[in-house]
């Protein structure tokens, strides 16, 4: 059985979360069955890798991504089945399908109609990919969605996609990769004190991830605690303003708020995940949150907002806290995920009983090798059909 994986990300170019589940899951899958991935930028180990179209560098990104998809497309002669993750590869998946017939499963990271705020991305480019995952969703043979929520989400989004044809199969974490550590060299180096108090977020400036709101709602958190943003890969450079600005009034108002604007590797963020008291996430959209299940695995409660898998991964008043969210009373959500965080930072014992908890989670209900396996059993399902 051989299987083409379609990614835009893989290793060591990873910024996202369908990155980190190609990341994990392809080496899962190599212990399998043969698998060949194929994906954008530059030549890398045990990967076939594919650059825009000459003469569309000044294009719009949405084009250049298709022009990309057709020369993977072109080189998936001779796998057996092809699987794609997000809309940047979806088309090169749907168009193997039609041209070798061969089957396509896509696994649903994120849908574009839940993603408005793209088209400051993209522009018209934003209409490109919407209808790209729409023609990929509504004719692949399976949909893996990461999530319930995201299961609901693709059937309410593409109600012609049969129910039957949508599996769950939630992530994964490495709990040896990502572990509580006492070295706090790194947490020093970017400015922050282990031994006070320490609110954390990971992840990229982007509408998405909700950076604004736990900006705002830092005016408001115990101002003993430091804020430690590791932010960086803005969607565009408007936003990048936007958060550079916020994060200047804040620091003027407060104490204590650290931007870090890289992205980090591995073996820090297991630093700055393992000296956190509380690990914050206020995502307005989030299929599942891996960044939740590394927080989790490195022993720190999280606060987080309750919205799409969220609550499948952390299970409210006993690995962390939930916030819900509420798109009509922005400022209410806020001062609920300040009151949240604060809750906790108040009780140590508390924090520490739940960091426990999210560990024995994160080993015990979620690992690649059970993702790699049902993953697997589906493309075997399809084959066989």
């Amino acid at each position: 059985m051989r299987i083409g994986v379609l990614t835009r990300e893989y290793p060591p170019e990873v910024y996202g979360g369908a990155g980190v589940h190609v990341s994990y899951l392809v080496p899962e899958l190599r212990k399998r069955c043969e698998v060949e991935v194929h994906c954008f930028g530059a030549p890398r180990p045990r990967a076939y890798n594919h650059a825009v179209a000459p003469g569309l560098d000044s294009a719009n990104p949405a084009l250049q991504t298709l022009s990309v998809n057709l020369a993977m497309a072109d080189a998936l002669g001779g796998v057996d089945l092809v699987h794609s993750h997000t809309w940047y590869a979806n088309m090169a998946g749907h168009l193997a399908r039609t041209l070798h017939g061969v089957p396509h499963v896509v696994t649903a990271h994120s849908l574009e109609p839940r993603r408005p705020w793209k088209a400051e991305q993209l522009g018209g480019g934003y209409r490109v990919s919407s209808w790209v995952e729409r023609t990929a969703y509504e004719h692949a043979d399976a949909i893996i969605a990461v999530s319930d929520g995201m299961r609901t989400d693709v059937l309410d989004c593409y109600p012609t996609v049969h129910p039957e044809r949508v599996n769950v199969v939630r992530n994964g974490i490495d709990a040896d990769l990502y572990r509580p550590v006492q070295e706090t060299d790194v947490v020093r180096r970017l400015g922050a004190d282990p031994a006070r108090p320490i609110v954390a977020f990971v992840g990229r400036i982007t509408r998405q991830k909700g950076v604004g709101h736990l900006l705002a709602a830092a005016y408001h958190i115990d101002h003993g605690a430091q804020l430690l943003l590791c932010a960086g890969a803005p969607d565009t450079s408007e936003i990048e303003a936007e958060a550079r600005a916020a994060v200047a009034e804040l620091s003027a108002a407060r104490p204590g708020v650290i931007w870090v604007p890289d992205m980090l590797p591995i073996e820090d963020i297991r630093q700055v995940l393992s000296a956190a008291t509380v690990f914050a996430c206020p995502s307005v959209y989030e299929p599942l949150g891996i960044v939740n299940l590394e927080a989790m695995a490195c022993g720190t409660a999280v606060v987080a907002s309750a919205v799409g898998g969220i609550p499948e991964v952390v299970d409210h008043g006993v690995t962390g806290l939930l916030v819900p969210y509420d798109e009509q009373d922005q400022e209410a959500f806020q001062r609920r995920l300040a009151q949240h965080i604060n809750e906790l930072l108040a009780d140590p014992d508390r924090v520490a009983a739940m960091g426990h908890a999210g560990r024995k989670r994160a080993i015990t209900e979620f690992s690649w090798s059970a993702v790699a396996d049902r993953t697997v059993a589906l493309y075997q399902q399809l084959l066989s059909a």
